[in-house]
């Protein structure tokens, strides 16, 4: 069995079966995109230290060539991971990161962006809980006994699709936000979509339990709402500055096109998908080749008339 083989949930199928799942970190500007950094997740059944650990884990591990300190931690850790040790290599921040749900979801995640002073524009799920960002904490009078009660919410958080349901859809402003590229009449035609944009307080149990006594972080809260749809189609939280145009939100936002544009060219193109080894360190070097041939194939798709090696 290849190395942390496990059934779990795979966005290339779209459903839970045994794969591999990895967090990968991407450099990406409008014009172009590579994956420089990579996590292979391992489920809780391949670490012994688990309760979920199999029966078998200590043989497979073995077998699979695993280090004795590599356990399970979650996505949004080998996320920030990567991240750090791209920061040592001496890259710069980025001048916004962003994610899909399965991070976006995590307050960790995103108050680990913040501790190290890099903005996001993060994908949510509609359930996640938002408060107003006019919410404020109070403190209940004193009873008498026991300790005195401390400054609190009293405000209800509801999620951020009934937020946004409750503002309406007539608040959607129209943003185009790059040249797409699709043809009409031989011209390339823009991407256009309809969003809801509104500042609120991160008000989930991550976020709550991350600030616990302290005033809940604001930011943005965007909403995709299409033309003709009766309710939004995506949701984003996004720490860019209030006074930020709503076109750079949105550039933000959709950066992540180019991240599922370079899956595609791994995949496809050069076989990200197809290693059937049964070693970690083969995987490792499996994935690093891929990213290296992809990040050569860019360069040469922006230098076109560079002169091939002698």
């Amino acid at each position: 069995m290849s190395p942390c083989v496990a059934r779990q949930y795979t966005g290339t199928v779209g459903k839970i079966t045994n794969c591999q799942v990895a967090t990968t970190l991407h450099l990406a500007t409008d014009q172009a995109s590579c994956p420089i950094n990579w996590r292979l997740f391992m489920p809780e059944s391949w670490d012994p230290s688990s309760p979920k650990a199999s029966a078998d884990v200590a043989q497979r591990r073995a077998a699979a060539g695993i280090p004795d300190d590599e356990h399970h931690r979650p996505k949004w850790q080998l996320a920030l991971e990567c991240l750090d040790e791209a920061l040592s290599w001496g890259l710069p921040p980025p001048p916004v990161a962003v994610a899909d749900s399965g991070y976006g979801d995590s307050g960790e995640f995103r108050h680990g962006l913040t501790r190290r002073d890099i903005p996001y524009a993060v994908q949510i799920s509609p359930t996640l809980t938002v408060l107003a960002a006019t919410a404020t904490r109070t403190t209940p009078p004193y009873g008498g006994r026991g300790p005195r009660p401390k400054p609190r919410y009293e405000q209800r958080g509801q999620s951020v699709k009934d937020h946004i349901m409750a503002l309406g859809s007539k608040r959607a402003a129209r943003i185009t936000w790059r040249t797409g590229s699709r043809e009409r009449d031989g011209e390339l035609q823009p991407m256009t979509s309809r969003f809801v944009f509104c500042r609120v307080l991160q008000a989930d149990a991550g976020t709550r339990s991350v600030h616990k006594g302290q005033n809940l972080p604001e930011c943005w809260l965007i909403a995709e709402w299409p033309a003709r749809a009766e309710q939004p189609s995506r949701y984003w939280l996004c720490t860019l500055p209030a006074n930020t145009r709503k076109t750079r939100l949105i550039q933000a936002c959709k950066q992540r096109w180019r991240v599922e544009h370079d899956y595609r060219e791994l995949k496809t193109g050069l076989g990200l998908d197809h290693y059937e080894g049964r070693k970690w360190a083969g995987w490792h070097h499996h994935v690093t080749l891929v990213a290296a041939a992809h990040g050569f194939l860019t360069w040469l798709r922006h230098h076109p008339k560079a002169p091939a090696p002698g």
